[in-house]
């Protein structure tokens, strides 16, 4: 449904103006971007209990299990080989070896499920529909994220058998008659659900989740704050056409049997730029960086070598404050000969302020292997 904005509305709009969200246009959706607790607490919370997000704008897809082949042909990722039950993250490439969008891809026995995300669903699913046969949107169907180390206790208690699962693993239980698709995933860097849930209960769903004294709704904007410490992707920001998976540091999604000498080498958009940069490595790469003192170094703030003077070496693609690590994070693409520990400085407001490189994650994940 679409609101006043002309933005369109997930089954629980209704439900977030009565958590007394603000909401907010994103991808063409009127989302919460945070609650009456805060987007700070709202990060805390979710790393010490459980936080329930609501990701029904991510675009939900079925091809045929007949599919893969030709699905191959569009993510430099094994899909074949894929087992049962099992989900993995992928990304279509473009003939250049950018990055059109990154997804999720579920073998379900007799056919794979796609979660592509919400900025990018309708020119993925043109993308799917110009190369694969049968391809389906689905419709009537909601997807929840439960997220934090208590969110295994709070989903077994309501739906036993989900603590089972690991990371990365799926299933379909039911609740109350109807099926639930679960993920053990999820993109905050802790242990946590995707669950996709059908619109005529998702509110009665979602409700029945938030009355467990561990779970606390949570907008997007802690979301991204969860994100990013983790040191995960945010496309069109982090990754986008122009950048390959190389560059990203998304090269463990890149398995064996696509790159050189494996069953399935290549046949992939972009496959000449992707392999080429495995085997003799990019001449940028995604980095952290850790600024000095409290200012965060947000989108678009240009990084220079020096205190003084030259030209920019990289710009910065996601940053801000992480209350997990208490300090300002935040990533860029740089010189990929740049060591660890190495000082580069971000320029605001007229002034140049140091940052060092540093790994990612910025905060440790907590995934159930």
């Amino acid at each position: 449904m679409a609101g006043d904005t002309g933005c369109k509305r997930t089954s629980l709009y209704d439900l977030h103006v009565e958590l007394g969200a603000k909401m907010v246009p994103f991808a063409g959706w009127e989302m919460p971007v945070q609650y009456p607790m805060g987007v700070l607490k709202e990060h805390l919370h979710t790393r010490a209990k459980a936080g329930l997000f609501d990701v029904s704008h991510m675009g939900q897809v079925i091809l045929p299990i007949g599919a893969v082949a030709a699905l191959e042909a569009l993510v430099p990722v094994d899909i074949a080989g894929l087992g049962l039950n099992r989900q993995r993250y992928a990304l279509f490439t473009n003939d250049a070896g950018g990055i059109l969008d990154d997804l999720m891809v579920t073998n379900r026995g007799d056919h794979l499920f796609l979660v592509v995300n919400a900025a990018c669903a309708e020119a993925d699913i043109a993308h799917l529909k110009a190369h694969i046969e049968g391809v389906t949107v689905v419709e009537g169907r909601g997807l929840l994220a439960l997220q934090g180390p208590a969110a295994e206790g709070v989903l077994e208690a309501i739906v036993p058998g989900a603590a089972a699962l690991r990371f990365m693993e799926t299933a379909t239980f039911l609740w109350q008659g109807n099926d639930l698709w679960v993920s053990r995933s999820g993109y905050t860097g802790e242990d946590g659900y995707e669950i996709s849930v059908p619109d005529e209960v998702i509110e009665d769903f979602a409700r029945a989740l938030l009355a467990h004294e561990a779970v606390a709704p949570i907008g997007l904007g802690a979301r991204d704050s969860l994100r990013l410490e983790a040191g995960l992707c945010l496309y069109g920001h982090d990754i986008d056409a122009t950048t390959s998976p190389v560059e990203a540091g998304l090269t463990w999604a890149l398995q064996k049997t696509r790159r050189a000498g494996g069953v399935r080498e290549g046949g992939f958009p972009g496959a000449a730029r992707i392999l080429q940069e495995l085997a003799n490595g990019p001449s940028r790469k995604r980095m952290g960086l850790r600024p000095e003192g409290r200012a965060p170094m947000r989108e678009g703030v240009e990084i220079y070598a020096a205190p003084e003077g030259g030209t920019p070496i990289g710009t910065v693609t996601s940053g801000g404050f992480g209350p997990s690590i208490e300090g300002p994070m935040a990533m860029a693409y740089l010189p990929a000969d740049l060591p660890e520990g190495s000082t580069v400085y971000g320029e605001m407001r007229g002034k140049r302020l140091p940052a060092r490189i540093t790994p990612l994650p910025f905060h440790p994940t907590s995934y159930k292997r």
